[in-house]
């Protein structure tokens, strides 16, 4: 799984490590990791001037359709981690985000990435809108 540098904007999301996230040795699960790609993604879409809310009131969804994450250092309770997110592809039904999670010395805990596909609220492929491909561009 080979990550893109990124280009153009990235979003950062900080925060710290909540017990619940942890399993018994205090390091976070693995599993968690994905709801914190979803903060970064989320916040990224955000910055770029239209928010998740407001694409589904458009009709729309991003369906995630592939999930790649590397573990390379373990992030453990109570440390401040963040999640760096940056747009890597966009096609005409499709985009590919990646993401960084970095701790406090900007040491790369984890890399990963989601692929979405753009469907409407019926669950038919649809094209991205333009106002989505606009603000993803910017």
């Amino acid at each position: 799984m080979s990550q893109s540098p990124p280009r153009g904007r990235v979003s950062e999301s900080t925060f710290r490590v909540r017990y619940a996230e942890t399993d018994a040795m205090g390091i976070v699960h693995h599993s968690r990791y994905l709801p914190w790609f979803e903060i970064g993604r989320t916040d990224w879409m955000r910055g770029a001037g239209l928010t998740y809310a407001e694409f589904e009131a458009m009709g729309f969804y991003l369906t995630v359709v592939e999930v790649g994450v590397r573990y390379l250092r373990p992030a453990r309770y109570d440390d401040l981690v963040t999640v760096r997110t940056w747009l890597a592809e966009v096609r005409s039904r499709a985009l590919r985000i990646e993401y960084e999670v970095v701790d406090e010395q900007g040491s790369v805990l984890v890399t990963g990435f989601t692929s979405h596909i753009c469907i409407t609220h019926d669950g038919a492929p649809a094209r991205l809108p333009e106002i989505l491909i606009q603000a993803f561009e910017n």
